[in-house]
């Protein structure tokens, strides 16, 4: 396993990191295929025997459950001052009653405690805002986030999924203030949507912001035929939602991933994560593994080293999509 600085920090993560999206529990939640305890367990652990250190987690995946799975797993299989654990704030923890959501002084204060317990941990090392608050002030936010690592609640924070105008002003609310600013960005982005290379991903080179792609598969339509059915293809709507709607100016690129797999006989995930790792900032991709074959195929990627002659023949039919993700 690679290890590299976090960004413009001290901190050592390993260049895949592990989600925990997938770690639940189906009948709490909105995603149907979401590994139960026993299996999600199983996954964590290899994880750490590939030599993966980096969990990314969020307070509203399963309602809490992911947080209770991975903290717990941990605990057992690892030693906290080797690991690196993220965690989000922002979604709905209970509906129809206020303050359960969003990054209200409040709201942060709460769930900070909430996911700490659930994380049966004293700190957790990078909290991340899940997504952009139009209805709290972003000086009230970065003033109670900054509390949060002054405490000792939290090493580091990140953002996640916005516009970058809106990550430049609240670093710039931050630095004004002398608060702490975020050290990562957690957004779309994958050969299917390239969005972010227009104005968030040089913005983050500039600042030396690590980033730390969600979804770097698309769902799983950059590692198969589009022919083929899996249960979270067939039921995973937020996925379906990011990309269906864009098919088929996508045809051409998930075709060329196959060609290039072929031409190096590797799996087509290799390819779409060894080009990642070719980016500028981007540190460590989120990848959501829910079998062992995910976690190999994804450490094998390190391995595949793309030319420019690749990079160039996966990137050149690419189109300008809708804007996903950042809202």
């Amino acid at each position: 396993m690679e290890y590299v600085k976090f960004g413009n920090t001290g901190m050592d993560v390993s260049r895949i990191c592990l989600g925990a999206m997938g770690f639940g529990d189906p009948d709490k939640w909105i995603h149907k295929w979401v590994l139960n305890e026993n299996e999600s367990r199983e996954i964590i652990k290899k994880a750490l025997e590939l030599g993966i250190n980096f969990f990314d987690t969020a307070n509203s995946y399963s309602l809490g459950e992911s947080e209770k799975i991975l903290g717990k797993a941990l605990k057992d299989f690892a030693q906290r001052d080797e690991i690196v654990i993220a965690t989000k704030v922002f979604n709905t923890m209970k509906k129809d009653r206020a303050n359960s959501s969003g990054l209200s002084r409040k709201h942060i204060m709460n769930e900070i405690d909430n996911s700490l317990n659930r994380l049966e941990t004293d700190f957790i090392d990078l909290y991340i805002t899940h997504r952009w608050d139009y209805n709290t002030p972003i000086e009230e936010t970065m003033s109670a986030l900054n509390d949060v690592v002054k405490s000792g609640k939290a090493r580091y924070i990140g953002a996640s999924a916005m516009f970058a105008w809106q990550f430049q002003k609240a670093q710039f609310i931050a630095e004004k203030n002398g608060w702490t600013k975020f050290v990562s960005m957690q957004n779309h982005y994958n050969l299917l949507y390239r969005e972010e290379e227009r104005e968030m991903i040089p913005l983050c080179k500039d600042q030396k912001i690590a980033l730390t792609p969600y979804s770097p598969l698309a769902g799983g339509r950059l590692t198969r035929d589009l022919t083929e059915t899996t249960l979270r293809g067939n039921t995973d709507e937020i996925a379906r939602m990011k990309y269906d709607g864009s098919l088929e100016q996508d045809k051409i690129v998930i075709e060329r991933v196959k060609e290039i797999a072929e031409k190096y006989n590797v799996q087509r995930a290799e390819v779409a994560l060894s080009w990642l790792f070719k980016k500028d900032q981007v540190v460590s991709p989120i990848i959501g593994a829910t079998k062992f074959s995910h976690l190999e195929t994804a450490v094998s990627a390190l391995n595949l080293k793309l030319s420019e002659e690749d990079i160039n023949y996966l990137e050149e039919v690419y189109v300008p999509h809708k804007v996903v993700g950042a809202i």
